[in-house]
């Protein structure tokens, strides 16, 4: 198959193209067909070009066509001596290797141009010795040994262009004697060379080039061919031999063995192109720079087509969305993979290119291809970051919940996360770059120490927070109970608390820091700061207290006003000094004041107990008051030998409240002293015995008639016990404290209800007991109550009052309503001032209504 696509393009090559037209316009397009159709691009460096020059109708094309076995237009004999060839044509050679690229040129000294217009060409002949490897100098036998023969002007033309092209190579220039005559070849020879040794001494040269010999620029080799009219086999037999000669014509000691400074065969039709185009400019050709030129464009144009191709590459383009959604396993080898083919594709097409250009557009193509593909590294190199974090986070919280150190656990955790970070990155890297992911490296481990630094404050906070709520759990409900029984040694006994419960959570708080391996400072930084937290919650406590100072007093005031020794409650007889218990609470009171004056946690001794003692207690502050304010200790804002900062009562803070205190305390002095006051009149009911006397003296004639009419006295021991059932029931004497009017008011208001409720009594009592039983049916708890035997009728003259009561008492469920509340529990000591007065009232609703019921049964 490769063969039968070798003769193909054989074949379109050997269909001539024209390069440059007649007007010197180099035809880019047609030449680029030529060079695709007839495989002459893909042959890199195994190529070489052969053009011929000589006069016009010399048969140029004719030996071409004979020699190469391409089709050139040859001149029609018969129809006279005429330009054929216009401009320069190309084709390839049939059957011959390497690949050989024939160039015919237009003839010189030819009619049509005239004899002045030279310019093209020279230009012709110096783009061939600039382009072609072996150059065919087409001469007549007959010239030779002329000094006007028509050989010296293509000589001279040949050689002056010669100056003006610095190529590093030695050109071929095969001298191809047509029509030879009897005369030998070897003695043309001599004579042929020694005319161009002529030609090229004449030539005005360089400086540089002024002594240097023909040799040095040209390898000049000399045939011959005998007529093609005349002798048409025997030509055609010599031009077969001299095909020979062009085979493998680029090897050592070949008609082209000097390689140097050849153009790959890409870049051919480009450097042609360039070469006219300066050429034509009537510019000096350094091949040299030409042939970098030339490389620098193509080697561009092949990293263009190399990065486009690997931009639309599929399995590029699955390697970049697979990074985009997470790390990828081999990542490095993958796109190491992809960037090597690419590279090599370069590297293959650009081979025979100049190869510094060919090294410098390979680095940039790399770098492209580096810049293109980093994206993806750091993408991947992110997620691998992401990743070590996320397995430091896990790695820590399995190890902390197993029970290790956090610190250890730290270290375990961060060395195993930064080792497969690293195995990730050098996974990442290809071999084409030598990426750096120290920093990335850098901010990883940054993250993990964020991240362990993070951990670490909160588990410290957590420690701490524990610590500090097991110490205030420890603090705050023994500080308050001593606060609330504030004595002399109050302060000292919360100093021993705090201490101890301090030191009782130390030895946990040592332990839980020992697992973060913070030393001793912090260690010892931590404990200050617990036991500065533990004051400030003692500190705190007493400010809340010291706030309340006024409420705490009036409590400590009732518990001991109103209570014994015994804690029982006080019942005023009137037979206690009211001063001097009232003067014993206020001093409690004052010594509550004192305690959460100031805080005391040196438990040094201070006067401030004494300050008060003799100033409020035992002076009178109204007095103090009208005093001046030099002279009064408690006229100022701060205690003598007391830090402010200690100071929770100030003293004039003291003294205003102490004023409060007394104003509010004042009732219930008042209240226990008319309780007492009361007590006594109750004793004394009975008027005094000169009263009793006169009584009996001035109403001796209205006894004698009750004595006389016992149904008088009957009537009037009845009325007796209404009015006193009624004022019972009215409590007079509770409605009468408030004042004469508000009770005059209140009684007259109640009076007809209660009157109304009496009879409506009286009257259900005195019903039979059938109808008593139906309509008052008891409990069956009361059953036993109810079989006791009826009271007898008729009592003795000398019983008793208290008798007649028992035995004619029914029990009534008013009774037990009323007199249930008798038999509350006392107050308790915290009980409120007010609730204490109202204890220590006259409690008249229980023996009274004792009285009601038996005047109920009476009657």
């Amino acid at each position: 198959m490769a063969e039968v696509d070798a003769a193909a393009a054989a074949a379109a090559g050997a269909q001539a193209v024209q390069l440059i037209d007649g007007e010197g316009e180099f035809a880019g397009e047609s030449a680029e067909r030529f060079m695709t159709a007839a495989g002459v691009a893909g042959c890199g460096l195994s190529y070489a070009v052969v053009s011929i020059m000589g006069p016009q109708s010399s048969g140029k094309s004719t030996l071409l066509n004979l020699l190469f076995g391409t089709n050139f237009r040859e001149m029609d004999a018969f129809r006279g001596r005429s330009q054929t060839t216009k401009g320069i044509w190309m084709a390839r050679c049939v059957g011959v290797e390497p690949c050989t690229v024939v160039m015919d040129l237009e003839g010189t000294d030819g009619r049509e141009r005239g004899e002045d217009d030279t310019a093209f060409e020279k230009q012709s002949s110096l783009f061939a010795l600039a382009i072609s490897d072996i150059v065919l100098i087409n001469m007549w036998c007959h010239d030779i040994g002329r000094e006007q023969a028509a050989n010296k002007p293509l000589l001279k033309t040949v050689f002056q262009v010669m100056m003006r092209l610095f190529s590093p190579r030695k050109t071929t220039l095969l001298f191809v004697i047509r029509d030879k005559t009897r005369t030998p070849l070897e003695h043309l020879e001599p004579v042929l060379r020694e005319d161009i040794q002529k030609i090229w001494n004449s030539v005005p040269k360089p400086e540089a080039h002024k002594d240097t010999p023909l040799s040095e620029f040209f390898n000049v080799q000399v045939t011959a061919l005998p007529s093609f009219e005349e002798k048409e086999e025997q030509f055609r037999e010599q031009v077969q031999q001299l095909r020979q000669r062009f085979a493998n014509s680029i090897a050592p000691g070949g008609l082209a063995g000097d390689r140097r400074g050849v153009v790959p065969a890409s870049g051919f039709l480009f450097s042609s192109q360039q070469i006219w185009k300066i050429i034509r400019e009537n510019k000096d050709l350094d091949l040299p720079a030409h042939k970098v030129m030339v490389a620098t464009v193509r080697c561009d144009e092949i990293a263009n087509e190399r990065f486009g191709c690997l931009t639309s590459d599929a399995e590029w383009l699955d390697l970049e969305n697979d990074v985009q959604a997470g790390s990828v396993l081999g990542f490095g080898k993958k796109l190491g993979s992809i960037v090597e083919v690419h590279m090599e594709e370069y590297d293959k097409e650009a081979v025979y290119f100049d190869e510094a250009v060919r090294k410098a557009k390979r680095q940039l193509l790399e770098s492209r291809i580096l810049n293109l593909v980093q994206p993806a590294f750091q993408k991947n190199l992110s997620h691998l970051r992401t990743k070590a974090l996320e397995k430091f986070k896990t790695g820590l919280n399995q190890s902390l919940e197993s029970g290790k150190g956090f610190a250890a656990s730290v270290r375990e955790t961060t060395e195993s996360s930064l080792s497969e970070f690293n195995q990730g990155c050098a996974d990442s890297v290809i071999k084409q770059a030598d990426w750096d992911y120290s920093k990335i490296l850098e901010k990883v481990r940054r993250d993990i120490e964020d991240h362990a630094l993070s951990v670490r404050e909160s588990k410290l906070t957590e420690l701490t927070n524990h610590a500090k709520e097991k110490l205030r759990k420890a603090l705050v409900e023994p500080v308050e109970s001593l606060f609330d029984a504030a004595g002399q040694t109050t302060w000292s006994s919360i100093e021993s608390l705090y201490k101890r419960e301090t030191q009782a959570i130390l030895p946990e708080v040592f332990k839980a820091l020992s697992g973060f391996e913070m030393g001793s400072e912090f260690s010892e930084e931590m404990v200050s700061k617990l036991r500065d937290y533990g004051q400030s919650i003692v500190e705190n406590k007493a400010k809340e207290e010291a706030s309340k100072i006024l409420m705490h007093m009036k409590e400590r005031f009732t518990v001991v006003f109103s209570h014994d020794k015994d804690s029982m409650p006080r019942t005023w007889t009137g037979k206690e000094d009211v001063r001097a218990i009232a003067k014993e609470a206020r001093s409690a009171a004052l010594k509550l004041l004192s305690v959460l004056a100031v805080i005391r946690w040196d438990d040094k001794p201070d006067r401030i107990e004494n300050i008060l003692i003799t100033t409020l207690l035992d002076g009178s502050v109204a007095s103090k008051s009208s005093s001046a304010s030099s002279g009064d200790p408690l006229a100022s804002t701060s205690w003598e030998e007391v830090h402010p900062k200690h100071t929770l009562i100030t003293p004039a803070q003291c003294k205003s409240v102490w004023k409060q205190f007394q104003s509010e305390t004042e009732f219930t002095i008042t209240q226990a002293v008319s309780t007492q006051q009361a007590h006594r009149r109750s004793n004394g009911r009975l008027p005094p015995p000169w009263a009793l006397v006169a009584m009996a003296v001035l109403g001796f004639d209205e006894i004698m008639m009750l004595l006389r009419n016992p149904i008088y006295m009957f009537l009037l021991f009845v009325g007796y016990l209404l009015v006193r059932a009624l004022a019972v029931q009215l409590d007079i004497g509770r409605e009468f404290q408030n004042g004469m009017v508000p009770g005059i008011l209140s009684v007259s208001a109640k009076l007809l209800p209660t009157l109304q409720n009496l009879l409506n009594k009286v009257a259900t009592d005195q019903q039979p007991p059938q109808q008593q039983g139906q309509q008052h049916r008891p409990p069956a708890a009361e059953a036993p109550e109810a079989q006791q035997p009826p009271p007898p009728l008729l009592l003795s003259p000398k019983s008793s009052m208290s008798e007649l009561r028992r035995l004619h008492t029914p029990p009534s469920p008013v009774r037990r309503s009323v007199s249930s509340p008798s038999h509350s529990s006392p107050p308790s000591p915290k009980a409120s001032p007010r609730k204490v007065a109202e204890e220590q009232k006259p409690r008249r609703a229980v023996e009274p209504d004792n009285e009601s019921s038996s005047a109920y049964s009476i009657v």
